[in-house]
Parts: C-alpha cells; sequence; structure tokens
C-alpha cells in the first residue's frame, strides 16, 4: 500500500467509527443528556450506550460539498478580507488536520475569481474520487491593487493572513502541507512570494504570471538565494496567445540556465478566464500531488 492509500485507508476508518449518524457537512452530532435521579436516590446515573445504526453510512457528509466562507483578519490595514474553502467532514471529524492551498487572483478581479472559476466544485469531485485527500483552499483579497495600499499585500499575507488561517482553522502549518499559486498579478506575487518565503511553501503555481515588469534582477537573486535543497515545487503554464507570453518564456529559461527543476506547460490559449477555467482540475491535481505521496506532517 503506497502513502496516498493509507491516508484515504485512515479517512476512511475515521468517517466509518465517527460519521455513521452525520448526514449533512454542517450538521453538529448530538450531544445525548440524561435525566439525574431524584434527590433521595443512591445511584450514579450513568449514560446509556448509543446503539449503532443497522446500516452505517460513512460516506455520507464526503458525498456532500464543501463550503465557502468569507472572512477577515482586522489587525492589518487594510484589513485582509478572504474567502475559505473547507472540505467535505470538516465539521465531523474534529480532530482532522488539512493541508492548505492560497490562490491568488488577477488583477482587476475580487477574491471570489478562482471560486467562479470551479475550483471547490473541482476539489469535491477530487475528494468523492479519491483522487486526493481533503485540503483547505483560501483566496486572499487584492483589491487594492491600484491603490498605495496595494503594494502591502505581500506582507499582509505573509505576516498576518497565514498565521491566522494556521490559528483558526485546522491546516497542518508546516512549508511540505502549504501552497501558493495564482494567476496573471496572482502568479507574480507567487514568484516574489514563493521565491522570498522558501520556508514557508513547498509548491508554487504560476499560471500566466505577470512577472518582469522590472523586476527581473530582483527575482533572478531571489532565485539564486535560494539554496536547491529548499527550492519549492514549482509548475509554470502559458498561452501560446497570452499577452505575457515574452516575459514568461524569459522567465522559464532562468529557471532553466539556473537548473531549477520545475513543470512547465505550453498550452493553446489567451490571458483569460476562459484559458485559467479550463486548466483548473489539472492545476488543482499537480497541488495535491505532494500531499497524496508525502507523508502528513502534524
Amino acid at each position: 500500500m503506497n502513502t496516498r492509500q493509507a491516508k484515504l485507508v485512515s479517512v476512511f476508518f475515521a468517517l466509518l467509527f465517527g460519521l455513521s449518524a452525520c448526514s449533512t457537512p454542517n450538521q453538529i452530532i448530538p450531544t445525548v443528556t440524561f435525566t439525574a435521579p431524584p434527590p433521595t436516590s443512591t445511584v450514579t446515573p450513568t449514560p446509556s450506550p448509543i446503539p449503532p445504526t443497522a446500516t452505517p453510512t460513512p460516506l455520507t457528509c464526503l458525498s456532500q460539498p464543501g463550503r465557502v466562507e468569507e472572512g477577515v483578519v482586522s489587525v492589518t490595514v487594510p484589513p485582509q478580507e478572504y474567502l475559505i474553502y473547507l472540505p467535505p467532514c470538516y465539521n465531523e471529524l474534529p480532530d482532522q488536520r488539512y493541508p492548505v492551498l492560497y490562490l491568488l487572483h488577477g488583477q482587476t478581479y475580487t477574491m471570489d475569481q478562482w471560486v467562479r472559476l470551479g475550483v471547490p466544485q473541482a476539489v469535491d469531485q477530487m475528494f468523492l474520487s479519491g483522487e486526493s485527500i481533503p485540503f483547505i483552499v483560501v483566496f486572499p483579497d487584492d483589491s487594492f491593487w491600484n491603490l498605495q495600499a496595494g503594494t502591502g499585500f505581500g506582507n499582509r499575507l505573509i505576516g498576518a493572513l497565514i498565521p491566522y488561517i494556521d490559528a483558526n482553522y485546522r491546516t497542518l502549518p508546516t512549508r511540505e502541507n502549504r501552497a501558493l499559486g495564482g494567476l496573471s498579478r496572482g502568479g507574480g506575487w507567487t514568484v516574489q512570494l514563493g521565491f522570498d518565503n522558501p520556508d514557508l511553501f513547498g509548491s508554487l503555481g504560476l499560471h500566466s504570471p505577470a512577472i518582469f515588469k522590472g523586476d527581473g534582477p530582483l527575482v533572478q537573486r531571489l532565485l539564486l538565494a535560494i539554496p536547491e535543497e529548499s527550492r519549492p515545487r514549482l509548475w509554470l503554464d502559458v498561452g501560446d496567445n497570452d499577452l505575457e507570453l515574452d516575459s514568461i518564456l524569459e522567465f522559464e529559461g532562468l529557471l532553466t540556465r539556473s537548473g531549477y527543476i520545475h513543470e512547465f506547460h505550453f498550452y493553446s490559449g489567451d490571458h483569460s478566464e476562459n484559458y485559467w477555467g479550463g486548466h483548473v482540475r489539472e492545476y488543482l491535481s499537480w497541488y495535491a500531488e505532494a500531499w497524496n505521496e508525502a507523508p502528513e506532517e502534524q
């Protein structure tokens, strides 16, 4: 049995013994209460055992969709808003912890872009089919891109949002269980933040990244400063009619010359939601590969 199968088996048995009574992903397992005996009694009340159901339904909650919630980290200026996808059975398995993927949206778009592109539905299908172990997805807001506050997005993400998510949700707060990805401007942020913080992210996904707008030398210095053994997994893709094609090809050449092992995918398409939406499932499968094959670190 490989590591991925072992993880899926452990999740299945957690569901088998703990979820026979669950029906929806948001259901709270009821607390059984008992009536105390009359004051004159000396009998100590003991709970009555709850008989198992005749036909357990361990995968009921896993067959339901995960949920997307909205949140905000108020300690930053401006407050850092985010959406978060919590996988099926998140409530029903209170001891389960999850890898987490941060997906950054593009310029002029909002934090719901990846949601509209179908990420929640795609990961629901991956979890139910057994293609991937469940994981959390965070969609940070970068709507201040055209204001002075936009330049501080990276600091808010690294210094406030990630610690907040790890403190308030059941993540696996290790480099190996944390990934960062983005499209267009979000891909540019992923290059900068991922290369500058290789100790935080085990995987970096660059989807039509907007880079090298005067930052080429900086990116090169950041890349070369990462010890080879500490380099995150890296995915890069672009369409053949992308407006950022020249800079992306230049960046890919830098990766190759530097001996940075990466996946480069050159597809047909442009710099648009039609292009990104058509590859969402492929992107997510690549992020999940690291968590399906590597052991979880608590």
